[in-house]
């Protein structure tokens, strides 16, 4: 693990998209050849960026109406995506329960979605072990395909710093895919007729689901009859990206200034995020977030000090803009009760203008009697009601929810309508990291909080 230390008053530092190498720089592979990675740094930097920067200033602007309740995000996809599934049935299955679940949080929200992908770069994942071993053998940790490959071998388990180009490559490729569908024929995709609804017979929710998904299809009909809009005919950027800002050296090199805006962009993604392992005040990941312009997103978790967010609060949002900072709050449906309240209070009382999203997936991740990770369906749902409870409650609004999903039929996640149970796991497990929703679940969840915003 890589770590850069500087003695002295680092916040006296003019920023840099390189001053992130003066602080400790946790979750950083160690490359073998320093002078590769350096090449592909310097070829990074040459590249054509991903985004532009009146997208990202868009973006912050939607958010700060988010931040003001005006607007309900949306932020959701894989835990890491691989290399492997940048693939034209992969994209649009992702793309498609996006824009599903976003129509019909929209009939609870009664107000639009903000729909933020984590696709298009999502190819890095912090690690709780720098090492892995099986048997004798030990590796270093598999780090999402960015870094080096899951299979348990000396050759893929060794960071490569080619993988980089090939995830930038990757990440260019399903962009432009999802703008050419956003554009394009994508649209029939809105209409309730193209949702796969069979598990909804199996919950006892069902006539709810039904009277939401005939709502949907009268406001689409009475668009495009009476108005004469055709669903999803846009010339605006309808999908926005999101990854963890976790490897630096690759997140300053796609770091740019541009013609007739003041500051530094970066240009990989519209929404960059701190996790909750690299969220350290005075770590080298603050410290790159706190110089771009780009809304920021940062992953909190229990036994925040008063002090920690004040400083949070200091770096990131000195200005209190609404829109520029996001608080992705995780604790776990058994914890959220006890630790989101003095948070709030405390952002609250350092006059703090966040957008505030619920991620109710990290907190509760279990492990089976098998081994295998996973997460309960009903864990999940039960910490994004207390949420917006919670937020209800302290006089404002949760404004959004961070998902892991995916379109595919994995069974990597337990419980929702379909009734997977822990002897499913094995049947389609997929991922190489956390458990995500499927399609299913994640329709259904989107349902369960429509329902909930309903009746709030």
């Amino acid at each position: 693990m890589a770590a850069h230390c500087v003695h002295g008053n680092l916040d006296a530092v003019t920023w840099a998209p390189d001053t992130w190498r003066r602080r400790v720089a946790l979750q950083q592979p160690e490359y073998p050849d320093t002078a590769v990675l350096a090449c592909v740094l310097k070829e990074l930097r040459e590249l054509p960026p991903l985004v532009t920067s009146w997208e990202v200033l868009q973006l912050k602007q939607l958010l700060a109406e988010a931040a003001q309740g005006k607007r309900f995000v949306l932020q959701g996809g894989d835990c890491a995506e691989r290399f492997q599934y940048c693939t034209p049935n992969r994209i649009t299955n992702t793309l498609k329960v996006l824009l599903q679940m976003s129509l019909v949080l929209v009939v609870g929200a009664q107000r639009p979605v903000i729909r933020i992908g984590r696709f298009a770069g999502q190819y890095a994942k912090p690690r709780s072990a720098d090492m892995e071993k099986r048997g004798d053998l030990e590796l270093p940790s598999y780090r999402g395909d960015n870094v080096n490959l899951p299979e348990f071998t000396i050759a893929a388990r060794t960071p490569d710093p080619q993988l980089l180009l090939r995830g930038h490559e990757r990440a260019a490729i399903t962009l432009n895919f999802i703008r050419a569908l956003v554009k394009g024929g994508f649209a029939d995709l809105h209409h309730p007729e193209y949702f796969d609804l069979d598990w909804v017979e199996d919950s006892p929710l069902a006539d709810d689901y039904h009277r939401m998904v005939e709502t949907i299809g009268e406001a689409l009909r009475f668009m495009e009859n009476v108005l004469g809009v055709r669903a999803g005919d846009t010339d605006r950027i309808d999908f926005f990206t999101a990854h963890e800002a976790l490897h630096l050296p690759y997140e300053e090199a796609q770091t740019r200034r541009v013609p007739r805006q003041p500051g530094w962009f970066n240009l990989a993604a519209h929404f960059p995020w701190a996790g909750l392992r690299t969220n350290d005040p005075a770590g080298a990941h603050i410290e790159y977030l706190r110089g771009i312009e780009n809304p920021i997103g940062l992953k909190v978790g229990g036994k925040c000090a008063p002090e920690q967010i004040r400083r949070w609060l200091e770096l990131l949002d000195p200005k209190r803009s609404p829109g520029r900072l996001t608080l992705i709050h995780r604790f776990g449906a058994k914890r959220i009760a006890d630790e989101l309240p003095p948070l709030v209070e405390t952002v609250r009382a350092e006059g703090g203008a966040v957008l505030w999203i619920c991620d109710p997936m990290h907190g509760n991740t279990q492990i089976t009697a098998a081994g295998v990770k996973t997460r309960h369906f009903s864990d999940i749902y039960a910490e994004v009601e207390q949420a917006f409870d919670i937020h209800a409650a302290m006089g404002q609004k949760l404004g959004g929810v961070h998902i892991e999903l995916t379109g595919e039929n994995v069974t990597e996640c337990v419980g929702g309508a379909g009734g997977l149970s822990e002897e499913d796991l094995a049947r389609a497990y997929e991922s190489e990291v956390d458990p995500r929703l499927n399609y299913e679940q994640a329709l259904e969840l989107a349902f369960l909080i429509a329902r909930k915003m309903k009746a709030g």
